[in-house]
């Protein structure tokens, strides 16, 4: 459908880029720096971790513009794609440190060594868990959750206006589809349609999380 084309400007982003045009690259930072930055803090909750992961999505995109394909879509969802599955990436590498520290479940090597008295009456610990008490299941639905609640941010934020109006009203403000018809001055039909098509669209945040196979990486991940 035409209507799918990505506008000409990604095409030109495409081209400048690949030229190595350091003005392009700012251009696409100042687009788009906010839309990888809220989505990244979404998954990490960390302000500085969520920078990280910023200057690794624009970095990739300098280094790979090639890697965009226009008939899969526009240059913005790719970047998004790229921010979300980066965040996820440190998300697990965060994980999996916290794992490894030593707990009172698990003896250092400092209690090893020392005869296994502070690993005394430890016999009851669940391997399975890590440091803050929690399974392998625990950990990939926090990974879960915070995957989809940035996916489902993206898809709000990318709505038209009058659906994310009508889904801010409903969601934020607690208003039925009536109080939004008149705050949004809209027929009650009108706010109807609006609201179902907007949950419609955010139901696709539930789908698999796109991190499952990522594409070659700009340092690591990505």
């Amino acid at each position: 459908m035409a209507n799918d084309a990505p506008p000409r400007w990604d095409r030109r982003m495409q081209q400048r880029l690949a030229r190595g045009e350091a003005a392009a690259l700012g251009e696409l930072y100042d687009r788009f720096a906010s839309l990888v930055h809220n989505l990244a803090h979404r998954v990490l909750g960390d302000e500085e971790a969520a920078d990280r992961v910023t200057r690794e999505v624009f970095g990739y995109a300098w280094e790979n513009p090639d890697a965009y394909d226009p008939k899969q879509g526009t240059l913005r969802s790719w970047i998004a794609t790229l921010a979300h599955r980066q965040a996820v990436h440190r998300l697990r590498e965060a994980e999996a440190r916290a794992a490894a520290q030593p707990t009172a479940a698990q003896p250092t090597r400092d209690d090893r060594a020392g005869g296994g008295r502070a690993g005394a009456g430890r016999a009851g610990a669940d391997p399975a868990r890590d440091g803050a008490g929690r399974t392998q299941e625990d950990i990939e639905e926090r990974i879960r959750e915070a995957s989809v609640a940035a996916r489902a941010d993206y898809i709000v934020t990318s709505m038209p206006a009058p659906l994310r109006a009508a889904l801010e009203l409903a969601y934020f403000d607690r208003r039925d589809y009536r109080q939004a018809a008149a705050e949004l001055g809209v027929t009650e039909d009108e706010a109807r349609r609006r609201l179902r098509l907007g949950l419609q669209l955010l139901s696709t945040a539930n789908v698999p999380p796109p991190d499952a196979v990522p594409p070659p990486g700009y340092g690591r991940a990505l």
